[in-house]
């Protein structure tokens, strides 16, 4: 498995308490949303430098019986950077997101969002008791910094993180491109489902990325898991390839969720990072479980 955390890491070129009573804008500026169907309310969080793109299929199974927001983080595949442009990145977005969910009131919206929109949709349901209906995290875990260093904190991880931040900022186009390339191979098992990932990664603001980057790297939310009523689902990806580290995946999952009441762990196997593109036809039917 560490093997394969390298990779991520390697991707993502890898918070302060949640202000969610903060005043906030009428409209957006962390993220744009797509809306398509009709019916209950479902929210779709697509992971660090990632478009909603990803959640195509997902958004094609959903948007006859629901209604599907897709959300678009600001400065990622090619978006504008707007709010994101400067500053934290994961914590205003989530701040955004509540507010979205109040000013159309959306009546305890259904969460997907995969790792780092997975992160955010933790991050929302912890601050917002009640807000959400549930929730259903794809591939992340409640600190991420865990399978860097397992005795790390958000402070003690602090000085790597910047490091990295500062990393990716920095490096050039060429080296960024081949680090990019060569991470993906990491985070996707199906070769030809990774030329879009990679095309988004290329495209994404660098100061976006690296700042959230940054922010998931130092957030730790374990402690506040105790407190989220929500109901809460987490797949996790599981592959033999993962070597002598797949044995590993279940307990570092079952070991840093253990105190989220009834959480519901399951292993998706056959699977990289994106979960979604390597076993489409699995995860489809985990979100269609999930949402019964």
């Amino acid at each position: 498995m560490f093997k394969s955390i390298k990779r991520v890491l390697a991707l993502f070129g890898l918070i302060l308490p949640l202000g969610l009573g903060a005043a906030q804008a009428a409209e957006p500026t962390r993220f744009s949303v797509e809306v398509r169907g009709r019916g209950p309310d479902v929210i779709l969080i697509p992971g660090l430098a990632s478009s909603r793109d990803v959640w195509r299929a997902t958004a094609k199974q959903l948007e006859g019986r629901y209604r599907v927001h897709l959300i678009q983080v600001a400065g990622f595949a090619g978006t504008a950077p707007g709010g994101n442009a400067e500053g934290p990145v994961v914590e205003p977005l989530a701040d955004e997101i509540v507010a979205y969910i109040a000013a159309n009131k959306l009546k305890s919206p259904t969460v997907i969002g995969h790792s780092m929109g997975g992160f955010t949709g933790l991050l929302i349901a912890s601050r917002q008791p009640g807000l959400l209906g549930r929730l259903m995290v794809v591939d992340a875990l409640p600190f991420f910094s865990v399978l860097i260093d397992p005795e790390s904190t958000g402070q003690t991880i602090a000085p790597r993180a910047a490091g990295f931040r500062d990393m990716v900022i920095g490096q050039s186009p060429e080296v960024f491109a081949a680090g990019q390339t060569r991470a993906m191979a990491g985070l996707i098992k199906t070769p030809e489902a990774r030329a879009e990932p990679i095309a988004w990664s290329l495209a994404t603001d660098r100061g976006v990325m690296a700042r959230a980057t940054y922010d998931v790297m130092t957030s730790d939310l374990r402690a506040d898991l105790a407190g989220i009523r929500t109901p809460v689902t987490v797949l996790y990806a599981r592959d033999p390839e993962m070597g002598w580290n797949y044995d590993l995946v279940g307990p570092i999952y079952e070991r840093n969720y253990a105190t989220l009441p009834g959480v519901a762990l399951k292993p998706v196997d056959g699977a990289f990072h994106f979960v979604m593109l390597d076993q489409p036809q699995a995860f489809a039917a985990e979100v269609e479980a999930f949402l019964r």
